[in-house]
């Protein structure tokens, strides 16, 4: 856009008018470090005619969307930490079989045959860890997180149940 059309003929998308609000907020201060109450957000809404229930609703949909990014970062981490052990499971068991080998005193023969093999199985494993989209991942996600809020539940009715028990 020529920077000397009149203001008048400037016109733009929803999306546009969020992504130039978005960068004029984080411009705002240089340091980055101002916040917002919750009466300041309501206020700039009203300003741009947008409804205090559209703002409630938004930030529940905002605290959703953290908390699922979170877990998300969780469940990654969880899945490396498998990874991790079994990347050093193979290694021992491979490193034994190697010097069960070489203890032969034949070189390495049959060895190299359970190294490749085992190490397919590795190379699948590291696809299927660091393979952060499509159906298969969100059904292991969705089942991570089944058995994650299951574990909560019954470690809020344990703790529940000893505090109840527990004398004064």
């Amino acid at each position: 856009m020529k920077a000397f059309e009149s203001n008048s003929l400037r016109s733009y998308s929803q999306e546009e008018v969020q992504q130039i609000l978005q960068l004029a907020i984080a411009r705002q201060t240089d340091d980055g470090a101002q916040e917002f109450s919750y009466q300041q957000i309501i206020e700039i809404a009203a300003e741009l005619q947008i409804s205090s229930e559209a703002v409630k609703q938004a930030e529940c949909d905002w605290i959703l969307q953290k908390s699922d990014v979170q877990q998300r970062k969780a469940f990654d981490l969880y899945r490396q930490g498998k990874f991790k052990k079994r990347l050093g499971n193979y290694a021992i068991i491979n490193g034994f079989v190697i010097l069960i080998n070489l203890l032969g005193g034949t070189g390495l023969t049959w060895s190299i045959y359970v190294l490749l093999f085992c190490g397919l199985g590795i190379v699948l494993d590291i696809w299927n860890t660091f393979q952060s989209k499509g159906e298969e991942y969100e059904n292991a996600f969705q089942k991570w997180k089944r058995k994650h809020q299951i574990k909560q539940t019954i470690n809020t009715v344990v703790n529940k149940w000893f505090k109840a028990f527990q004398p004064y």
